[in-house]
């Protein structure tokens, strides 16, 4: 299999402060067979991948057109991919794109995959190459682990269960710190906050905050008018026979930001729509009671179904979930089934 790594939302891999990081990732690739490369502008760092929205659109749609690539993978998230869409949907290249290629990245990555769903691509979220394949244990996570190897041995997450465990978050990445493990954590499983433990549909969705930028300004001042005129995110009765994904970031939303944010994909129709949610643990379970609290409160629908604690996303270990294919959720068994 080859693997392409694209640098979509921030330049860090080429930076020298995490060379050792990198270096980790490729070595951990190769190890599993995969041939590596790098598109062009993946690696020329912060600075420069932040000035060239338009190079980030390129690497994107060369890796998607070039016959030799199997998987295009992420190499970390950010905050503000959405500025390679007016380069990308103009490119009547895009007309022509592999739909069949395995696409992987999760946090800002979120407009990506909303992007590539919109040319009829299934995605897959939840890891990323710098975070996951370049974890400075000796080991990646294993319960990362399971699920990477998965997709890269058939291609697609066949099935998704808990954790046994979580871990608080790294805060050091230093050459020093090489071989250091995360503390450790006895991981719940999933909690059925509301609604039937057993609902289906197709999964879509991603980090909350990014989805949050796509109606509101505060961040950057015209990522409601980009996404507004690509339209990229389902509203209302689109959202009939989904499943709503959110997952929340390591800024750690307040409370008050929280509901928000809830409140936002309330106004879209979500939770008219949609046949449940599936909400991802947060970051060493900050606010973790706060925004269960908030879920039930902004719903208002005891019967609309919301499955919390699953492993994806921001918070570690970190699962992959197929986007855009038949699921069905199974919170008495502890379990997603995919097709």
């Amino acid at each position: 299999m080859n693997v392409a790594i694209v640098s979509l939302s921030r330049g860090t891999i080429g930076e020298d402060f995490v060379a050792h990081e990198v270096e980790i990732g490729i070595k951990r690739l190769e190890e599993y067979g995969l041939n590596v490369k790098f598109m062009p502008h993946a690696l020329k760092g912060i600075e420069f991948v932040e000035a060239h929205p338009d190079l980030r659109a390129k690497d994107l749609l060369d890796a998607l057109l070039d016959e030799d690539v199997d998987m295009i993978l992420c190499a970390v998230g950010g905050e503000e991919t959405y500025r390679i869409m007016p380069y990308f949907f103009s490119d009547e290249r895009v007309a022509d794109v592999d739909k069949n290629k395995i696409f992987l990245g999760f946090s800002d990555s979120t407009i990506n995959h909303l992007m590539l769903q919109k040319l009829g691509m299934k995605t897959f979220y939840g890891q990323a190459f710098l975070p996951d394949i370049c974890e400075i244990s000796d080991e990646m996570l294993p319960y990362t682990k399971k699920y990477f190897e998965e997709l890269v041995r058939t291609g697609t997450i066949a099935e998704i269960t808990p954790s046994d465990v979580w871990y608080t978050a790294r805060e050091s990445f230093n050459i020093e710190d090489i071989g250091t493990d995360m503390p450790v954590h006895k991981n719940e499983g999933f909690e059925l906050l509301q609604g039937n433990p057993k609902f289906s549909g197709k999964i879509i969705g991603g980090c909350i905050d990014t989805i949050y930028d796509i109606f509101d300004n505060s961040r950057f001042e015209d990522t409601v008018s980009v996404c507004e005129k690509y339209g990229i995110f389902p509203m209302g009765e689109e959202w009939r026979d989904k499943i709503l994904l959110i997952e929340s970031s390591e800024e750690m939303a307040t409370p008050e930001k929280y509901r928000k944010m809830i409140l936002k994909l309330k106004e879209a129709g979500v939770f008219q729509y949609a046949n449940g949610a599936l909400v991802g643990k947060p970051v060493n379970e900050v606010y973790a009671e706060e925004y269960k609290e908030i879920l039930r409160e902004v719903i208002a629908d005891a019967s609309f179904p919301v499955v919390f604690n699953v492993n994806v996303g921001h918070a570690t270990p970190r699962c992959i979930i197929p986007l855009g294919v038949d699921a069905v959720v199974d919170c008495d068994a502890q379990k997603i089934m995919l097709k």
